[in-house]
């Protein structure tokens, strides 16, 4: 099965934001659902048509957002990776994109691979210098008490013209050491946080200021990341060269844990 579902978001005028193209087809349907916050902020929610994707299916979500526009993307329930009659794994594709002055915030359920499937993720973003976001991404192998599905995620992100993230994740069976102490060491969740705030920017260059005239004094070097546990989750805030955005990425036994620690560094 192939399905595409598409969202573009325009200012519509009156300080609130308009969605002028919201379609999709197959399992991909798309609602219109209110905004926690308002503010003139549009909201859509993903919601479950048919269970998808199987082996061999090919998912495609684009978003576009317009200059001066804002909408946050949810889902109503997590997506699960299900074998299918063909051997074959299954696509899920994001194209996201936001115009300078827009806000996207891509917030879904976690994605699972059940035992037995095997499902390609990839997601693309494209800001332009000045757009903001905000996502979140939660893979989880395997539901409660069954093994886990193959899945294999791949996260880039270009920004006013240039990459400044590209990451790829491959776990499940067949994914050499993906269960080792270098990747997952037992854990079952994995997630990230990404986001691009052009304050950021301003921030980063005061903080290079301090940080240069500090070394001088003390000649050391500063310090650019963070590391924060929770129980048996773990996780580590990076911030990203080329670019006003901090990526957090985190690994924890199951989703709910997973789901804590993410909150827990926003």
């Amino acid at each position: 099965m192939r399905a595409v579902a598409r969202i573009v978001a325009e200012p519509d005028g009156r300080g609130g934001t308009a969605l002028p193209l919201l379609t999709g087809d197959g399992p991909l349907a798309l609602r219109r659902t209110s905004h926690p916050d308002g503010g003139g902020a549009a909201q859509v929610t993903i919601v479950g048509a048919m269970a998808a994707p199987l082996g061999g299916d090919r998912l495609r979500i684009e978003v576009t957002v317009a200059a001066g526009a804002r909408l946050r993307v949810t889902s109503a329930a997590a997506t699960v990776s299900l074998p299918g009659r063909i051997p074959a794994p299954a696509h899920y594709e994001l194209d996201l994109s936001v115009a300078e002055g827009g806000e996207l915030e891509w917030l879904p359920e976690p994605v699972i691979a059940a035992q037995g499937s095997e499902l390609r993720m990839t997601t693309r973003v494209t800001l332009a210098a000045g757009a903001r976001l905000l996502l979140r991404e939660e893979q989880v192998l395997g539901r409660s008490g069954e093994a886990a599905g193959r899945l294999t995620a791949r996260l880039t992100l270009r920004h006013d013209g240039r990459t400044a993230l590209d990451q790829q994740t491959d776990l499940g069976p067949g994914a050499p050491g993906w269960d080792g102490p270098a990747v997952l060491a037992g854990h079952r969740a994995v997630g990230q946080l990404l986001l691009c705030e052009p304050a950021l920017a301003e921030r980063a260059e005061r903080a290079e200021r301090a940080e240069r005239a500090e070394r001088a004094e003390r000649a050391e070097k500063p310090a650019t990341a963070r590391f924060l546990a929770e129980g048996e989750a773990e996780a580590a805030l990076l911030p990203l060269a080329g670019a006003p955005a901090l990526l957090v990425t985190a690994a924890a036994p199951d989703g709910l844990q997973l789901r804590r620690v993410i909150d827990e560094m926003l």
